[in-house]
């Protein structure tokens, strides 16, 4: 009962999502919440592509891709784009580590942060665009809890920077068995995907390629420049590993520009 509850809590933190009221809330189980981050993307996921696959029934690949897109973002509210913009803007702006992490602290978007958006969208919606319809829902079903994992292992990894903040109660060190909990769940829906031949093994590894590289890819460049991550630097992570498995999958498919 109470890792439905710590489940639960994660769903309340990271979506719009209603929660039953038996379970309550209570500060300390924020800090064992991370284990579920992926099955949180598991349940975006499903919404994601249903709405996918709802839309390609009787629009073309492009609206089903941004409907589909659209739906993610108004069930999170917007939290991890937030976050990307922010890490962009304080990243881009900030030449010192005190300076970056002001920047990030200001709720308003400037340059780095709007045409990091608008660049991160333009990739992520041309990405599913191109995939097959059911290569599309494989795909969503996969990046949502694969890049909830990837942003998951700095907790697990790095130190969280900053005094105070939103996300500090989720903040507390991962141990090894909670990210073990968190890769499975994050793996769940692949079986599946593959045996419905929805997705290929070839297509899984390139997803799980994706996730693994924003992952080491951002912390190493966060532990340098910030000394750890921060709330916007998971949803940052989030965000461009979600991209890098969609890339993933669709280079599985050999349509290159040159083919």
């Amino acid at each position: 009962m109470q890792q439905i509850r710590l489940f639960f809590i994660a769903l309340q933190f990271f979506t719009r999502l209603p929660i039953p009221r038996w379970v309550g809330f209570e500060a300390g189980w924020l800090q064992h919440a991370s284990r579920y981050f992926p099955l949180v993307g598991c349940v975006v996921a499903a919404i994601a592509a249903a709405v996918y696959f709802a839309a390609a029934l009787v629009l073309p690949a492009p609206v089903a891709a941004v409907l589909s897109t659209v739906a993610s973002i108004y069930l999170t509210g917007a939290f991890h784009e937030d976050g990307f913009a922010d890490t962009c803007d304080g990243l881009g702006g900030g030449m010192t580590r005190e300076r970056a992490l002001e920047i990030m602290k200001d709720s308003r978007v400037g340059a780095y942060g709007a045409i990091g958006i608008a660049c991160m969208l333009a990739a992520k919606l041309s990405a599913l665009a191109m995939l097959p319809p059911r290569v599309a829902v494989g795909a969503l079903l996969l990046a949502h809890p694969l890049s909830r994992l990837a942003a998951a292992s700095l907790i697990w990894q790095l130190d969280y920077v900053r005094g105070e903040g939103k996300a500090k109660p989720l903040a507390q060190q991962m141990t090894s068995a909670e990210f073990a909990i968190a890769a499975v769940t994050a793996l769940l829906p692949a079986p599946f995907l593959i045996a419905l031949g929805w997705i290929t093994p070839g297509a899984l590894l390139a997803a799980l390629l994706g996730a693994a590289l924003a992952a080491l890819w951002l912390g190493r460049k966060l532990h340098r420049r910030l000394g750890g991550y921060t709330g916007d630097c998971l949803g940052a992570v989030q965000q461009v590993a979600e991209v890098f498995i969609y890339i993933g999958v669709l280079a599985t498919l050999g349509h290159g520009a040159w083919s």
